[in-house]
């Protein structure tokens, strides 16, 4: 990996600066990361139908799930630590840290076990039908090999971050997500292990992932360093860690919920429309990647805010934190604009990717794009947002915003449009579902930052002039 050299000051650097140092790098491991999914589709409908495309897209909440309970305990993790580093309260920084390893080796472990016992029913509850069986279960059991990995290699990756090394947590992400990219077609076509070599693929790159971040926890950590005491579980740490992280994990949770109840829906009005069940949920579940893909710029630029807004929050460094959310959500509402744009302009080629040979493939997945993703220019709100309450301590405010879209809007949509519109109706509650969201973020968002200026004015009045 070379030298980890310190990046700017986060008290004292130009917020532009630092928000660039800390985000690149999270925004290429975000992208290569979540190009996994695609990759992986990509080769199976190309080696092997659309069969195993929907196969792939039923199994998906698997990767939802790791990345959920990774964001807990490392967004947990990493925002307490922040905010303990700018308090200048070290001991609380190397327990918080010591316990977030506890939590992410337990979790994974927890959840992999429990996704291997039941693991036909989950399938079935994700959307399965008869057909994709043959195809979801293998490619998910081996999948599921992967959940302690997977978990502990992402968790640690946002800690990193925090820790001052934003490349090293790249480097974390991505050497994964290529040794993924590489061994797929050599496992699939190369050793004619079928799905079980495509999602062998993904588990071993998690394990690469899991023993760099390792090695950056025994050797490299920078502002602290753990004692074997600070790895004792403790009540008001993993409360800490569970409380900053719960805004991010309920946000993916509710995605997950809401994966799954669109799949469902999918199969449903799918079959009583002229594509049936299985062509829209691969093409929705297609194109849904791609988004994924496109928009996890927005969740690396979040991603990389976190440790400056936490830094500044816990200095009082008000005007810095309300510079860094306001930069961030103007750069977040262009990748937001453009992805857009490109979607909207070239859903045919996009669809492409895949290699279906289905005509009613591409006209769905254009169907798809055309209406659910009508308002999704305006995606950046939610993310940053919420990121922003959750960097500043205000972990119920952050809950608050990953509610609105998925839970109150997002949910009862999908179960209330489909029974007046049919399958329009599902596609109808996502412009509906983000066009409200973004209001209601952006509105709690700006009257932070008018409380955040008030301070801001308040200590210019107190400081001798």
């Amino acid at each position: 990996m070379g030298a980890n050299p310190r990046p700017p000051a986060l008290d004292t650097a130009p917020v532009n600066k630092l928000i660039w140092t800390f985000s690149l790098p999270a925004i290429c491991s975000q992208v290569v990361s979540s190009m996994n999914n695609i990759v992986d589709q990509t080769f199976m409908g190309w080696g092997i139908g659309d069969l195993a495309i929907a196969a792939a897209n039923v199994a998906f909440p698997v990767f939802t799930l790791i990345t959920a309970l990774a964001c807990l305990i490392g967004i947990g993790c990493a925002s307490g630590y922040s905010l303990f580093l700018g308090r200048r309260d070290e001991a609380g920084a190397r327990k918080n840290l010591g316990n977030a390893v506890v939590l992410a080796v337990a979790v994974g472990l927890l959840m992999a076990v429990l996704g291997l016992v039941f693991l036909e029913p989950m399938l079935y509850l994700f959307g399965a039908t008869e057909a994709m069986m043959p195809y979801a279960r293998p490619y998910t059991f081996v999948l599921l090999l992967g959940v302690p990995f997977g978990i502990f290699a992402t968790a640690m990756a946002h800690v990193i971050r925090a820790d001052g090394s934003p490349r090293y947590s790249s480097a974390v992400l991505l050497s994964g997500a290529i040794f993924n990219m590489i061994f797929d077609p050599i496992l699939l076509f190369g050793l004619d292990m079928g799905v079980e070599g495509i999602a062998l693929a993904t588990v071993l790159g998690q394990i690469l992932s899991a023993l760099l971040a390792v090695r950056y926890l025994a050797r490299r950590l920078q502002m602290v360093h753990p004692s074997r005491g600070d790895f004792r579980p403790a009540a008001s740490a993993v409360k800490s860690i569970l409380a900053l992280g719960g805004p991010i994990f309920c946000n993916h949770v509710l995605m997950t919920a809401s994966q799954i109840l669109l799949m469902n829906m999918l199969r449903t009005y799918g079959a009583q429309s002229v594509y049936g069940s299985e062509v829209t949920i691969a093409g929705a579940g297609s194109m849904g990647k791609v988004v994924i893909v496109l928009f996890s710029c927005i969740i690396g630029i979040a991603l990389g805010c976190q440790p400056i807004l936490g830094f500044n929050y816990g200095r009082k460094n008000y005007g810095r934190v309300v510079e860094a959310y306001q930069k961030a959500l103007f750069y977040g509402t262009v990748v937001a604009v453009v992805t857009f744009l490109v979607l909207q302009l070239f859903p045919q080629q996009i669809a492409g990717l895949f290699g279906s040979e289905d005509p009613l493939f591409y006209q769905f997945a254009t169907h798809y794009v055309r209406i659910y993703l009508l308002m999704s220019f305006l995606n950046a709100f939610q993310p940053i947002t919420s990121n922003f309450f959750t960097a500043i301590g205000k972990a119920q405010m952050g809950l608050w915003m990953t509610l609105v879209r998925q839970g109150i809007l997002l949910i009862p949509m999908l179960l209330l449009l489909p029974q007046f519109l049919g399958l329009d109706g599902v596609l109808w509650a996502g412009p509906i579902s983000d066009g409200g969201a973004a209001v209601v973020v952006l509105l709690l968002g700006f009257r932070e930052v008018r409380r955040l200026k008030a301070l801001q004015k308040a200590q210019e009045k107190e400081t001798p002039q």
